[in-house]
């Protein structure tokens, strides 16, 4: 095979790109809807202008191949579910009746019907909705929506190529439904759900289709034998259909390892491959199994998940490699471009030095297409970008801005000892309750409380310079005392000032720190509705002063019960922003760590008794294959230590970790050594507190009672039962009272609620108890 004939045909696709439109248009929309002032028919006509400006940013981009179906008003797993019909049985009767909003209520709940589960996608900070399914669950196609936009596309005069979630995927992402035993292996139900895809393929071929991609994320995953012999049955399946386009099978986030084989060797017609960060191994996996020969392979050479500028030479080196390893070699990014933002011509703020080192979305199909075109024509047709991207390149490695040598040195300096609390957690345990008096079953809330309009407005107002910062801060003094005002009405025990004056858990911190940058439209979708701008991490990290003490202290001077300093975590800092590709992770952890551990203190001195520091991404961050596990738990854990350790032992450090699985981390959680931990378990139904029991987990725990990612509002007695099935798990001197996540999303009216809700079925709990020990 001669380079020219396998290049002459190389193509740019990519697999996805953001949908909530430049100034979240779909945000808008679809809020809008849910509050009876945007109409359905609106809504679908801002969803399908966003997928037309998405396909034609694509085209004039210079992509050949543009995605379908990666489009969701909420999220592209309930998607799936919609597609091969597993709508729970008590959303059914929604879903009949209008399935627009039934998809909704499958997503947010409603006040008589508990939500799908969310938890993390994968090693991202995307959430997406469990599929509940169980023995008895029917399977039914529904191409509807996928027919529908890949007819659009073709209408356009676009090239498409539906993506679809793999029905591996979807089965190994799956959890059994609610009253289905806890043992039930979704993957059982492969050989239903098959004949679904054959027929949802077969509806896309009928509309145009060539090919077809099917993305099988998890087969990146530490696979037993038997999910890996399911893999090759589905495949061999779905490959000998008589009626199908040509399928495409995709996978990302890391190495394929056992599963290359067996999807290589599956009548498939090709393969899309990730060949960035741990995934670049699968370059030499992909040699030694003997390549693809008579199939297409799309390489993923452009990084989909980070927003630095691609290494044009190294990408080209790496495409000239798999020349030799398949017939016909395409250019894509690494994933779904749908996690990172739109565009970085936007960013009017950010110092240009640091500009030229910056690739969003946009950026990221260009670079896809000039990857492709240096490929199929040779590089003296992309000799000018190829100068520019070693200029962007070199101007980053030698930047003062990335180095810092005093922040080196005392990273440097660290020892085991800084890592470790004075006394251990059972010596700490009296001196703490001495000083908090706090009753049985005590209640708190995570830290944030509903960021009203007024907020914001506020906040627009200061940066606009229609008010004065000593105006801004009088609204947020105010703001402050009506949080304390309400919780101690409502009987809450250890308060929190309601984080008023923050714009979000992370960016708050980076805005103060060096080393991190802020975007004005950096938005990057987190679950439906939710979306945040993850800082970058550009250079090294430091502290100029201190960034929460003013508030904490103005709020603890306003009442008499103890209030919470809010802190975000190490590993959370860096998993929710765009971190530092250019040296190791534990060192920036270490960096961020030393910062927060100045902050913790400066707390502490300042008369703050309860700290929390939270680390919602310890799980989220962990290697998607066990081999990784053990180097970034060691890290990981370490950075926590290193902010919190230097407190007094009568000094209580709580954390907060939500949406994610955490039976694999438990001995991680023991080992970062919190007095106090409090952890989502409302949708789950206590799942967590059970884990943790069995665990011999010792320390106290806050397994939450109240969802807060569903408007509907917990009566009593649901949060009693809540309560009681964790005290199955955890002792009542051990369990605290608290809701799943922060409130900074829902509305005041429920939050009261919720609240009083709360508040209530702990005293009834507590009393009970109180009168059973008489």
């Amino acid at each position: 095979m001669t380079r020219k004939s396998a290049a002459a045909a190389a193509r740019a696709t990519v697999y996805g790109y953001p949908r909530q439109g430049q100034n979240r248009e779909l945000k808008k929309a679809v809020e809008g809807y849910w509050k009876g002032r945007v109409s359905a028919a609106a809504l679908r006509d801002t969803a399908a202008e966003l997928r037309r400006g998405n396909w034609q940013q694509l085209a004039e981009a210079g992509i050949h191949e543009v995605p379908t179906g990666d489009f969701s008003y909420y999220d592209h797993v309930l998607d799936t579910s919609v597609m091969v019909g597993a709508i729970p049985a008590r959303h059914r009767a929604a879903v009949e009746a209008d399935a627009l909003d039934g998809y909704f209520a499958m997503a947010r709940g409603t006040q008589e019907n508990a939500p799908l589960e969310m938890t993390k996608w994968f090693d991202t900070n995307y959430h997406y909705l469990v599929p509940e399914l169980g023995p008895h669950t029917v399977f039914a196609p529904h191409s509807g929506k996928q027919v529908a936009e890949l007819t659009e596309a073709i209408a356009l005069g676009r090239t498409a190529r539906p993506v679809l979630l793999g029905p591996l995927s979807y089965l190994l992402l799956a959890k059994p439904a609610p009253g289905v035993a806890a043992d039930f292996v979704p993957l059982t139900l492969l050989d239903r759900l098959l004949p679904v895809y054959a027929e949802v393929l077969a509806d896309l071929r009928a509309a145009g289709a060539q090919w077809v991609q099917l993305d099988e994320p998890a087969l990146v995953q530490d696979r037993t034998a038997a999910e890996l012999g399911a893999a090759a049955r589905a495949y061999r399946g779905l490959g000998a259909l008589g009626d199908r386009p040509k399928l495409l099978v995709a996978s990302y986030f890391d190495r394929l390892g056992e599963a290359l084989p067996v999807l290589a060797g599956a009548p498939v017609d090709g393969l899309a491959l990730d060949f960035t960060g741990p995934a670049a191994a699968n370059l030499n996996d992909l040699a030694a199994a003997g390549g693809l020969s008579g199939k297409r392979l799309v390489a993923g050479v452009v990084d989909g998940r980070n927003i630095w500028i691609n290494d044009f030479e190294k990408s080209l080196a790496t495409l000239g490699t798999l020349l030799g390893l398949a017939d016909q070699v395409d250019v894509a990014a690494s994933c779904s471009l749908l996690h990172v933002p739109l565009d970085a011509t936007a960013e009017r703020d950010i110092d240009p030095q640091i500009a030229r080192w910056l690739a969003f979305a946009r950026q990221k199909a260009a670079e896809v297409v000039t990857l492709a075109r240096g490929l199929t024509d040779g590089t003296d047709t992309i000799a000018a970008q190829l100068a520019a991207n070693r200029a962007d390149l070199a101007s980053r490695a030698g930047s003062a801005l990335t180095h810092d040598p005093a922040v080196r040195a005392r990273a440097a300096a660290v020892t085991d000892a800084d890592g470790r609390r004075s006394q251990p957690y059972a010596q700490r345990v009296p001196a703490q309750r001495a000083l908090l008096g706090l009753p049985l079953l005590p209640t708190t809330t995570i830290g944030s409380f509903p960021q009203t309009a007024q907020l914001r407005t506020a906040r627009a107002d200061l940066r606009a310079g229609r008010i004065d910062t000593a105006a801004y801060e009088e609204r947020i003094e105010a703001e402050i005392r009506a949080v304390l005002s309400f919780q101690e009405k409502a009987g809450i025990d250890v308060l929190v000032h309601g984080e008023p004056e923050r714009n979000d858990m992370v960016q708050y911190f980076a805005e103060q720190l060096t080393g991190y940058l802020a975007t004005q439209h950096g938005w990057v979708q987190s679950y439906g509705t939710r979306y945040v701008r993850p800082p970058v991490l550009a250079g090294d990290i430091s502290r100029p002063g201190p960034m929460t003490v003013r508030w904490t202290q103005y709020a603890q001077a306003h009442c008499d019960r103890p209030v919470k300093g809010m802190l975000t975590g190490p590993v959370t800092m860096l998993a929710w922003s765009f971190v530092r590709d250019d040296q190791p992770l534990a060192e920036t952890a270490r960096q961020v760590a030393l910062a927060l551990r100045d902050e913790v203190g400066d707390l502490e001195a300042a008369g703050t008794s309860v700290i929390q520091v939270d680390e919602p991404a310890l799980r989220e961050t962990l290697p998607l294959r066990a081999a990784g596990h053990a180097g970034y738990l060691a890290w990981a854990t370490e950075a926590f230590r290193l902010s919190t350790s230097g407190v007094r032992p009568d000094t209580q450090i709580h954390t907060h970790m939500c949406y994610a699985e955490f039976g694999d981390i438990l001995a991680a959680i023991d080992a970062i050594d919190a007095d106090v931990i409090s952890l989502e378990a409302a949708r789950s139904h206590m799942q967590v507190a059970d884990e943790l029991a069995t665990a011999g987990y010792p320390r106290e725990v806050g397994p939450g009672v109240y969802d807060i990612h569903s408007p509907r509002v917990p009566d009593t007695a649901e949060v009693i039962r809540l309560l009681r099935k964790g005290l199955e798990a955890i002792p009542a001197e051990r369990l605290w009272v608290n809701p799943d996540c922060g409130l900074k999303t829902r509305g005041w009216p429920e939050t009261r609620q919720s609240l009083e809700n709360l508040v209530a079925a702990a005293r009834e709990v507590r009393a009970n108890l109180s009168a059973a020990e008489s």
